[in-house]
C-alpha cells in the first residue's frame, strides 16, 4: 500500500502528515458517491413530484427572524419561474455528475453554492450556532473538487485524456 508524506504551509505554518493513497482513494470515491446520491435523490424526487415548488420553503425563510427575509419573500413572490427549475434540475444534475464522476469540479462548485443558499435560508439555525448540515455538505463538496475526485473511477479520468481537453487545458478546471 503506497503512502505519501506531503509537506505544506497552512496559515503560515509548515505542516506535514502521512497518508495511504489507497484509503484516500476509497474515501474520496465513497464521499463522491454519497454526496452524489444525496443531491440526485433530493432533485429527482422534486422533478418526479410534478407539483413541487420552493415557495413554501422560501416563505418559511421569509416569515421568521431570518436576516434576509425580504430577499426570500421576493424570490417566492416573483422568481419561482426560475428558482423551481434551478433547484430541481440543479440538484438532480449535480448529483448525477458526482455519481458518474463527470465535470466534478464544476458540479461540486454549483452544488456548494446551493448549499450555502439553503444555509442562509435556515437562519436562525435551530440546532447549531453557525455550522449546520448545509455547511458540512458545502465543505465536503469543496474537498471533492479540490481533490479532483472525478478522476477516481469517474468519467473525468477518460475526458481528460481526450484530444479536445488536451487542446483546451482550461477544461481541466471543470473536470477532476
Amino acid at each position: 500500500m503506497a503512502t505519501r508524506e506531503p509537506e505544506m504551509e497552512l496559515f503560515g505554518r509548515q505542516t506535514g502528515f502521512e497518508y495511504s493513497e489507497t484509503w484516500v482513494g476509497y474515501a474520496l470515491l465513497g464521499m463522491r458517491l454519497t454526496m452524489g446520491w444525496v443531491l440526485f435523490y433530493a432533485g429527482i424526487d422534486k422533478v418526479l413530484a410534478g407539483d413541487w415548488s420552493a415557495q413554501g420553503y422560501l416563505m418559511g425563510a421569509a416569515s421568521g427572524e431570518n436576516f434576509m427575509a425580504g430577499f426570500w419573500e421576493a424570490l417566492a413572490a416573483d422568481w419561482l419561474w426560475l428558482i423551481d427549475p434551478l433547484n430541481m434540475w440543479g440538484l438532480t444534475l449535480t448529483g448525477l455528475a458526482l455519481l458518474i464522476g463527470a465535470f466534478v469540479r464544476w458540479s461540486a462548485f454549483w452544488a456548494a453554492i446551493m448549499m450555502l443558499f439553503y444555509w442562509l435560508a435556515s437562519f436562525p439555525l435551530q440546532h447549531s450556532f453557525i455550522i449546520d448540515d448545509h455547511v458540512v455538505y458545502a465543505m465536503l463538496l469543496f474537498g471533492l473538487g479540490a481533490f479532483g475526485a472525478g478522476r477516481i473511477l469517474g468519467v473525468d479520468a477518460w475526458l481528460e485524456d481526450t484530444e479536445f481537453v488536451e487542446q483546451n487545458r482550461w477544461m481541466t478546471y471543470l473536470l477532476g
